[in-house]
């Protein structure tokens, strides 16, 4: 049975390690690049081996920089006292791209997802609670998305910031509805995140 030659093969098989891809897509995707001229593609290669090799997680934020602290939680502009929390930092560059906040962030790195076998311990909310217990701090927003999992998270995260909110007088919001429910924050409009975040209210049970 005839086949691709094994360099092919491998980075079909690559391919289709990313979210989405089936094996019709990677074919696609791998002839592509195939097609591409060769300096194109050794700077496709090189931008991706640069993104694992400089990427690095900011130790307050969690956001992804190539310095640590990352450039929104060193700008001594922004307003440290308001932190909002966001899943993704794809989140966070559609609030940034709205123009309306001012303040700092926390990245969770995800949501909870107990069938994707994604618990609390897997994000970064024991971190954010150190952050509010530190002090500091004068309001939380929750801004994970309106869907399922983020509703879910958002539960949890209003749950384990209790104490520690009680403790350091820190309010506890969240984003106001005017996010449709079930969307994503990253497809969200400009306008209609920036009206989330004046519309936030207190996230109580």
């Amino acid at each position: 049975m005839p086949a691709y030659p094994d360099s092919l093969n491998r980075l079909i098989q690559s391919l289709k390690q990313l979210p989405g891809i089936g094996t019709k897509t990677a074919e696609r995707l791998a002839f592509h690049l195939i097609k591409l001229s060769k300096d194109d593609a050794l700077a496709l290669a090189k931008n991706i081996a640069d993104v694992k090799q400089k990427l690095i997680n900011c130790h307050i934020c969690f956001n992804f920089a190539e310095k640590d602290p990352c450039p929104i939680c060193s700008d001594p502009q922004r307003d440290k006292s308001t932190v909002c929390v966001v899943e993704q930092a794809k989140d966070l560059m559609a609030f940034e791209r709205a123009g309306e906040y001012k303040g700092v962030y926390h990245c969770l790195l995800g949501h909870i997802a107990l069938l994707e076998g994604i618990g609390p311990e897997d994000l970064t909310i024991d971190a954010l609670v150190k952050r509010v217990l530190k002090g500091g701090i004068k309001e939380v927003i929750i801004a994970t998305s309106p869907d399922l999992e983020g509703e879910g998270t958002a539960a949890f995260l209003r749950d384990a910031l209790a104490a520690a909110a009680k403790k350091s007088a820190t309010r506890i919001t969240r984003i106001a509805r005017g996010v449709p429910a079930g969307a994503e924050i990253e497809n969200v409009s400009q306008a209609i995140l920036a009206d989330a975040l004046r519309g936030r209210r207190e996230f109580e049970k």
